[in-house]
C-alpha cells in the first residue's frame, strides 16, 4: 500500500500536539471527551456505528462485510473511499462533515464505539489508510511536560482518537468489491466469537434501519435486502427470509422547529419516518410487544407500539435519549399522523393488529406517541363496514357477537357498523382502546323494533341471532322484547305470549290471538317463550278463552264480531284437541237465529227436550250447526244431550251456579271442610215433575252422571234426595218392597224400572234407620199420623232407632221441631200434652198405657221428644210395710239362676205380704215395685220375683222363664 500521507495526518498530529501543548487543559478536555463517548452514547453501538458508516459511504445499496482476521475484526464496505475531510472529522471528536439528512454515521463521533473493543483501530480505503494507537499516543504525549503530568494523574490513559498516522507499507489493501475497510485489533479481553454472534443478531435490523445498506455478510452468513413492489421490504438470510411491512414519510423542519438544534442539526431540517412492522408467512403482521425508538438506529427510549418506528429524531449527544425540544414533537407528531397509513396497506382483517392497546407508558416518548397515534386512528378512515364503506373509529360500531349474516341483515339498519369478523376477541381489545362501541343484543333489538320489513327478513334475523342464543343461554333476556311479525299484519313486541303455528287450520285469523306468520317462524321464538301453536296450543291460548268467554256478551252488545266464524275456528280446534270445561261460553245460534251459551243449548236429537219442563231457560240448537258437525264435537263445547256434569278439582265455595248449592255447602260444611274434589250434575232443577223416573234412568245409564250421584257427600245425590220426585214424591217418602220392618210407616215406591241401587241412593228406604235431623223429623210424623197402621214391634224399633241416633251424636234433639202426636205403647196416637215416656216396668200396671210412650233408653227418648219419664209423673211412694230379706233366702232364688247360667245376686229385697203402692193419691197393688232408692220390693209370687230378679240381674229378656224356674226350679222346668 501506498505509505504516503495522502491525508495530511502529519498535520492535524501537529495541531493536536500544539493545543496540547499551549493549553494544559486541552489534553485533560480531549479525553475526558473521549471516555464520555466511549462509555456514554456509544458503549455497545460498535455494529450499529460501523453499518452507518457504511450506508452513508454507499449512499443505497451498500455492502457490509464483518470478519475476524487473525485477532482483527474487520468491517469492509463498498461506496466512496475515505476522504482527507473523513479523516479530519475521526480525529475531531467533535464534528461530523456529514451535511445529507439521508447520513447518519459516516465518520463522526460515533466512530469512537470501536474503542470498545480495540486500542488500535485503522481505516484502510482504496484512497489510502489511517491509523489511531493509544501507546504511540502516549509515546507522543509523554514529551510534553503538560501532557506528561496528565499522564501520570490518568494512570497512562489517552485520547486514541486524537492523534492520526498513515498506515504502514505492510498494510493489506482493501478487500475486493469493497472501499473501505474498518480493522479492529481485539484487546485480549473480547472474545471474537461473542462479537460475531452479537453481530448476526443485529444483522437484519441493520437493514431495516438503514435503507443504504443492501447486504450485510457477517462471517461468512449474508443477510440481504429486497425492496418489494408495494414499499414492503423482505430480507433474505442464511435461515430463511423475513417481510417487514413499512411505510415511510418525509418533511422539512420549519424555522420554528429548529429552536435548541445544535448548528451541525440546523443545517439538516429535513426529516424521515419509518413505521415497520414484521409479517408472518400468511401476511399478518407480528406486533411487536415491547421495543425501543430508532433514530434511525437504537436508542434507550423504550416503546410500546405494536410497529417500530424509526425516525430522524433529535438526541442527545449520548444518542440514547431523544432531545427535548419542537424539532422532536413535529417529528414524533408526524410519525402519528402517518400510522394510520401503516395500517391502510394491509387486508383490513389484520389492521387492528397494529393498534396500540392501554397499559402504562415505557417512556415518555411512548407515552406522548401513543395518545397521537390513538386519536390518529380514531379519526381517520381505516376501517370497512358492512356497506363496504371506509370509516373512521370514531364513526364505526361491531356486534357484540360475531355473526356474518347478522351483520348483513343490519346493513341499512346500523350505519356504519363493521362486519362480522370484528365482533371476535381477537379484535375486541384495540376496538375498545380506538373507543368502537359494542352493540350488544338488547341495542339491537331496540334499533329493529319499529322495523316495517318482510316475514321472511325477520326469519333471517331470527336464523342469525340463534346461534349466539345457543353459545349463551343467558341471552334470552336481552332478546326478550325482540319483535315478531304476525299473521294479521301487526310486530309483537317479544316472543312470548305469541304461538307458532304448526298445523293447517283455515280459520284461525278469526281467533284474535298472536300467531306467528308461517313466513317468520323460527326455533329462536319458541326458545324466547313463544308457543308451539297446535290445536291444543290454540286453544289454551288465553287470548281464545278470553274471546269465547265474552262472545255472547260482545254479541249482544253489537260489536264487530262473527259469531258463526268464532264458533267454526273453535270447533275445529276442538275435534283435533279435545273439550276444555270454558268452552261452555261460546257464542252459538239457536234455532230460533238468538244467540246463546253454548252449554244454554239442547242438540235437537237431545232426550233432556222431552224431560226438562217447557219454560226451562234453555235453547235448541240451530239445525245447520247440528248438522255440519258430529254431536260428539258439540257436546265438548257443553251443547247439551244429556245430562253434563261440572268438575271442579278444588271447590271454595258454592259459586257454580247450581241449584241450592250454598244449603249444600253450609250443610256440609264446606267452608270449614271443603271437599276434595265437586262432580255435580248440573240442570237438575229443570226436570219437569212428571219426569223424573226418565231422568233418573239417563242419570243412571250415563257412566258420568252415575260417578257424580254416587259420590259420598256428594252434590248431585243431596240435591235428588231432596228434590227429585218418584209418582209426585220424593224419595225418602217411599220404601223398597223388602223392607217390611218398615210396612205402616213408608209406602213401597212404584219400581219405574228403577234400580234397587238408584233407588236407595236416592233416599227410598231400605231399613228402619236415622241419618240426621230430617230422617227423625218425618219418622216421628209418620209415627204420630192416626191414619196409619203400625204394627206394635215396629213401633218399638223405631222409637229404639230415634233414641240411638241421639246417643250416637248422629241427630240433635235441638234440631229436630216436636211433634204433635206420638204413638203409645197401645198403638194408639197420643197428644204430647198427655204422653210420658215409661222408664221403669213397674209403672205399667199402674199406669195408663195409652199414654205411654217406650222403646230406647228412656231418658234419650224423652229428650227428644220432650217428654216427661213416667216416673217423674207417678209421683208413686210404697205404702204397704215388707221385711228385708238377702236374695239367696228367698226359695228358689239360687236355683234358678244356676239353672240359667248365672251368679245370685248380692243385696237385700223387700219381700210384702201384700205390695200397696200410691199413684198420683191413688193407691193399687202391684207384685213389685222399684222405689226411688233403686231398692226393689216384692211380693211371695213367682210372677212378681221373677220380674224383680230379672230387673236386678239385667236379663229382663228372661223375667217369664225366672218366673217359671221360681215355682218350680228343676232341670225339666228348665228344659221345657
Amino acid at each position: 500500500m501506498n505509505t504516503a500521507d495522502p491525508f495530511g495526518t502529519g498535520a492535524l498530529r501537529q495541531a493536536v500536539l500544539d493545543a496540547w501543548r499551549a493549553s494544559p487543559t486541552r489534553f485533560r478536555e480531549d479525553a475526558n471527551a473521549e471516555e464520555d463517548l466511549r462509555y456514554g452514547g456509544y458503549r455497545d453501538r460498535l455494529l450499529v456505528e460501523l453499518a452507518q458508516n457504511a450506508a452513508d459511504a454507499a449512499g443505497g445499496g451498500g455492502r457490509l462485510r464483518l470478519s475476524v482476521v487473525d485477532g482483527e475484526l474487520r468491517a469492509a464496505n463498498t461506496g466512496e473511499p475515505l476522504t482527507a475531510q473523513g479523516v479530519a472529522a475521526l480525529a475531531s471528536l467533535r464534528a461530523s462533515p456529514k451535511r445529507d439528512a439521508n447520513r447518519v454515521g459516516r465518520f463522526g463521533v460515533g466512530f469512537s464505539a470501536v474503542l470498545a473493543v480495540t486500542d488500535e483501530p485503522r481505516v484502510v480505503s482504496t484512497t489510502g489508510g489511517i491509523a489511531f494507537s493509544a501507546d504511540r499516543t502516549r509515546s507522543a504525549g509523554a514529551d510534553l511536560p503538560t501532557v506528561a503530568e496528565a499522564l501520570a494523574e490518568r494512570g497512562g490513559a489517552v485520547p486514541v482518537l486524537r492523534l492520526v498516522w498513515p498506515v504502514g507499507a505492510d498494510e493489506p489493501a482493501v478487500p475486493d468489491g469493497f472501499a473501505t475497510e474498518v480493522r479492529l485489533p481485539l484487546r485480549a479481553d473480547i472474545d471474537p466469537d461473542e462479537v460475531i454472534k452479537g453481530f448476526a443478531t443485529e444483522a437484519e435490523d441493520l437493514l431495516l434501519a438503514l435503507p443504504g445498506l443492501a447486504e450485510v455478510e457477517v462471517d461468512g452468513r449474508t443477510w440481504r435486502r429486497e425492496d418489494l413492489p408495494d414499499g414492503n421490504l423482505r430480507v433474505h438470510g442464511d435461515s430463511g427470509s423475513t417481510t417487514w411491512h413499512v411505510h415511510r414519510r418525509d418533511g422539512r423542519l420549519g424555522e420554528d422547529d429548529l429552536h435548541g438544534l445544535g448548528a451541525e442539526a440546523r443545517l439538516r431540517p429535513e426529516w424521515t419516518v419509518c413505521w415497520a412492522v414484521q409479517l408472518d408467512a400468511a401476511g399478518a403482521p407480528k406486533p411487536l410487544a415491547q421495543d425501543v425508538l430508532h433514530t434511525p438506529t437504537p436508542t434507550d427510549e423504550r416503546m410500546s407500539l405494536p410497529a417500530r418506528l424509526l425516525a430522524t429524531l433529535p438526541v442527545e449527544p449520548s444518542r440514547r435519549r431523544l432531545m427535548a425540544g419542537p424539532a422532536t414533537d413535529r417529528v414524533l407528531a408526524a410519525a402519528a399522523e402517518c400510522y394510520p397509513d401503516l395500517l391502510l396497506t394491509l387486508p383490513v382483517e389484520h389492521r387492528t393488529a397494529l393498534v396500540p392497546l392501554p397499559g402504562f407508558p415505557l417512556s415518555d416518548a411512548d407515552g406522548t406517541l401513543r395518545e397521537s397515534v390513538l386519536a390518529a386512528l380514531r379519526s381517520v378512515p381505516w376501517l370497512t363496514s358492512v356497506a363496504d364503506e371506509e370509516i373512521a373509529p370514531s364513526r364505526a360500531r361491531v356486534l357484540d357477537r360475531p355473526s356474518a349474516e347478522l351483520a348483513e341483515l343490519l346493513t341499512d339498519v346500523l350505519p356504519n357498523l363493521l362486519p362480522a369478523e370484528f365482533a371476535h376477541t381477537s379484535h375486541a381489545k384495540a376496538l375498545q382502546a380506538l373507543g368502537v362501541p359494542r352493540v350488544r343484543l338488547a341495542e339491537l333489538v331496540e334499533a329493529v323494533t319499529g322495523l316495517d320489513r318482510a316475514p321472511d327478513w325477520w326469519k333471517r334475523l331470527y336464523e342469525a341471532v340463534f346461534p349466539l342464543l345457543e353459545a349463551d343461554p343467558k341471552a334470552s333476556e336481552e332478546l326478550a322484547a325482540l319483535p315478531v311479525p304476525l299473521i294479521d299484519g301487526r310486530n309483537a313486541i317479544g316472543p312470548r305470549g305469541t304461538l307458532v303455528l304448526d298445523t293447517d287450520l283455515s280459520t284461525v285469523d278469526a281467533l284474535g290471538l298472536r300467531l306467528v306468520h308461517p313466513d317468520a317462524a323460527h326455533p329462536l321464538l319458541e326458545r324466547l317463550g313463544a308457543g308451539r301453536a297446535g290445536a291444543d296450543e290454540l286453544l289454551d291460548a288465553p287470548e281464545l278463552r278470553a274471546s269465547v268467554e265474552r262472545s255472547v256478551a260482545d254479541a249482544e252488545a253489537g260489536l264487530d264480531l262473527d259469531v258463526d266464524a268464532l264458533a267454526d275456528a273453535v270447533l275445529r280446534l276442538v275435534e283435533r284437541a279435545g273439550p276444555r270445561d270454558w268452552l261452555g261460553a261460546l257464542a252459538l245460534r239457536d234455532s230460533d237465529g238468538e244467540i246463546h251459551r253454548a252449554d244454554e243449548l239442547l242438540l235437537p236429537s237431545s232426550p233432556l227436550l222431552d224431560i226438562f219442563e217447557e219454560d226451562a231457560p234453555l235453547g235448541v240448537l240451530a239445525a245447520d250447526l247440528a248438522e255440519k258437525w258430529p254431536a260428539e264435537t258439540l257436546r265438548a263445547v257443553g251443547v247439551l244431550d244429556g245430562f253434563t256434569v261440572l268438575v271442579d278439582p278444588a271447590p271454595t265455595g258454592p259459586d257454580h251456579r247450581l241449584a241450592d248449592e250454598a244449603a249444600w255447602w253450609e250443610e256440609i260444611d264446606g267452608d270449614a271442610n271443603p271437599p276434595t274434589e265437586l262432580r255435580a250434575v248440573r240442570d237438575l232443577d229443570l226436570v219437569a215433575d212428571d219426569a223424573w223416573p226418565a231422568a233418573l234412568r239417563l242419570l243412571a245409564a250415563d257412566p258420568d252422571t252415575w260417578r257424580a250421584l254416587t259420590q259420598p257427600g256428594g252434590y248431585t245425590g243431596w240435591w235428588l234426595t231432596r228434590y227429585a220426585l218418584l209418582d209426585g214424591l220424593p224419595p225418602t217418602h217411599w220404601r223398597l218392597p223388602e223392607a217390611d220392618d218398615l210396612a205402616g210407616l213408608y209406602e213401597v215406591v212404584p219400581a219405574e224400572e228403577l234400580s234397587e241401587e238408584l233407588l236407595v241412593l236416592l233416599g227410598v228406604r231400605s231399613g228402619l234407620s236415622v241419618d240426621d235431623a230430617f230422617d227423625a223429623e218425618d219418622l216421628l210424623a209418620r209415627l204420630g199420623d192416626s191414619d196409619r197402621l203400625v204394627r206394635d214391634g215396629t213401633m218399638l224399633r223405631a222409637h229404639s232407632v230415634l233414641a240411638g241416633a241421639v246417643a250416637e251424636g248422629v241427630v240433635e234433639p235441638s234440631d229436630v221441631d216436636v211433634p204433635e202426636f206420638v204413638r203409645a205403647l197401645t198403638g194408639e196416637v197420643v197428644s204430647t200434652e198427655y204422653a210420658v215416656v215409661l222408664d221403669g216396668p213397674w209403672l205399667l200396671p199402674v199406669l195408663d198405657a195409652g199414654t205411654l210412650v217406650g222403646g230406647g233408653t228412656p231418658e234419650v227418648l224423652a229428650d227428644l221428644l220432650d217428654l216427661p219419664l213416667a216416673s217423674d209423673y207417678a209421683q208413686a211412694s210404697v205404702v204397704s210395710t215388707g221385711v228385708e230379706q238377702p236374695w239367696a233366702d228367698l226359695d228358689g232364688v239360687v236355683e234358678a239362676c244356676d239353672l240359667i247360667g248365672v251368679p245370685f245376686p248380692d243385696g237385700e229385697v223387700v219381700l210384702h205380704d201384700r205390695l200397696v203402692v200410691r199413684v198420683r193419691d191413688e193407691e193399687h197393688e202391684a207384685e213389685w215395685w222399684c222405689d226411688d232408692s233403686g231398692l226393689l220390693h216384692v211380693t211371695d209370687s213367682p210372677t212378681g220375683l221373677g220380674r224383680a230378679l230379672a230387673h236386678v240381674l239385667g236379663c229382663w229378656a228372661q223375667r217369664h222363664q225366672l218366673a217359671a224356674l221360681l215355682a218350680s226350679p228343676t232341670a225339666t222346668t228348665h228344659l221345657a
